[in-house]
């Protein structure tokens, strides 16, 4: 239990001793959100909070060309974790990093760092940025197929849910690494689940998602399966996401929040969820990054493609949970659209980056719609000034490519390298020859 009082340097290396802890594991990100790491022993603890630990980046995914390859990861000391899933008696701890030049400045290529920066931007406002994403993820027998564990579907009990133990090492485990879990349930489709984390602020909710999919993973592992954050995995069935709850707060009163409006919505919450609207399409391709998001994203599955807002409404992009009295910390917005296979530092940034930019410039919100919208005509849908979000990723890379928004939340080179990645990932997709085709196309032509 130490660990969640343990941030400063001093406390942490006072617990590595007392916790018996030889190897420490350094995390940080690639632009797409996959977990790099690498050891150190405690015998190096000091020197990596004092002056870091150097690596050479070229190899990490959108970080450096081999002639600027050399990086330092500086580790967090408010992250530090022992790793439940390692034995006690030979403890292992982990924390996430900062990336720097060798210089000891910021690396701009660093996704942690873009989300910092958009949170500095944040503070001139006065105001702090909560997060509450609910991931969902398959079971599967293996990786290398779609064989489900069950056949449960919806909040299911135990007879159907064939994962109920893992679930709960999971929250177990989740709460061991200091990560709260509001709660856990089977979803809809047949092994599909979500376990919900409790707010945080949002660079604290980026690494606890991060930590999540690994725990997920690992506990899945254990035993003798495979967890899936893919956003599609099967045809017919609902796909993974990520609806993620968001507010800001001033101090600890929420900003979001107007006791004398017929939404219970204040004017900030209602310029924030403009920007959202407005900005929808160019942030996409950071909140749904992958081919594989946009199967997820069709009209039928409970996945938003509509730009709209509402409150009971789930068919709409943004959802406004209605308020219950007295409980004026919950309100906020939910975004639906994004997948669970983000990269968290910057898709909160650019939803962030989206919200930020209704507020400073005083857009206007639209009124809700509380219609199914996947009832409406497309000359409904106009009537009512309702767009739809990017149909593929390439739709998405290059409404974001035009995105000045998104240029400056994320920096040029992430901006760059991220956008040229996904487009050789898009060409790659079209040129490949896939089972569809050979199904419907072979027998006939």
């Amino acid at each position: 239990m130490h660990s969640q009082t343990a941030r400063t340097k001093e406390d942490i290396m006072a617990l590595v001793e007392e916790s018996n802890v030889k190897f420490i594991r350094l995390w940080f990100t690639d632009i797409l959100g996959q977990v790099k790491s690498f050891a150190i022993t405690s015998e190096e603890l000091e020197t990596a909070f004092d002056e870091g630990m150097g690596f050479d980046g070229s190899s990490i995914k959108g970080y450096a060309r081999i002639d600027e390859s050399d990086m330092i990861a500086k580790p967090d000391p408010s992250t530090f974790q022992l790793i439940p899933w390692r034995p006690k008696e030979k403890a292992v701890g982990r924390m996430f990093c900062d990336i720097l030049n060798p210089d000891g400045t910021p690396y701009e290529g660093d996704p942690r760092y873009a989300l910092k920066r958009n949170l500095d931007r944040l503070k001139e406002h006065g105001y702090t940025f909560y997060l509450g994403p609910e991931l969902e993820f398959f079971y599967f027998k293996d990786s290398k197929g779609t064989e489900v564990l069950d056949e449960g579907g919806y909040f299911d009990l135990t007879t159907l849910d064939a994962a109920s133990d893992l679930r709960r090492e999971t929250v177990l485990t989740l709460e061991e690494m200091g990560i709260k879990v509001e709660y856990s349930h089977h979803e809809v489709a047949p092994s599909q689940h979500e376990i919900d984390l409790r707010f945080a602020e949002a660079l604290q909710m980026a690494d606890n998602v991060m930590t999540y999919r690994i725990v997920v993973k690992e506990i899945a592992s254990k035993y003798g399966c495979y967890a899936t954050f893919m956003p599609k995995p099967m045809f017919g069935q609902n796909g993974n996401g990520m609806h993620t709850h968001q507010s800001l707060f001033k101090g600890k009163t929420n900003a979001f929040y107007d006791a004398n409006d017929k939404y219970y919505l204040s004017d900030i919450a209602k310029k924030y969820i403009a920007g959202i609207l407005r900005h929808a399409p160019e942030i996409t391709a950071f909140a749904n990054q992958w081919v594989n998001s946009y199967k997820r994203l069709v009209p039928g599955y409970e996945a938003p493609v509509n730009i709209a807002w509402a409150r009971r409404n789930r068919s709409a992009l943004v959802r406004v949970p209605l308020y219950k009295p007295g409980k004026e910390k919950a309100t906020r917005i939910e975004l639906r659209s994004p997948d669970p296979a983000c990269n968290p530092y910057l898709a909160f940034s650019v939803m962030l980056a989206a919200g930020l930019e209704g507020i400073e410039k005083n857009y206007e919100l639209p009124e809700p719609v509380e219609k199914d919208i996947y009832e409406l005509s497309a000359d409904e849908k106009a009537e009512l000034g309702i767009d739809s979000l990017p149909g593929n990723l390439i739709q998405a890379v290059e409404k974001a490519e035009q995105s000045e928004v998104v240029r400056k939340a994320l920096g040029d080179h992430i901006f760059n390298n991220f956008i040229t990645s996904k487009k050789i990932e898009w060409n790659d997709y079209k040129a490949q020859v896939h089972p569809y085709e050979l199904e419907k196309y072979l027998p006939i032509l």
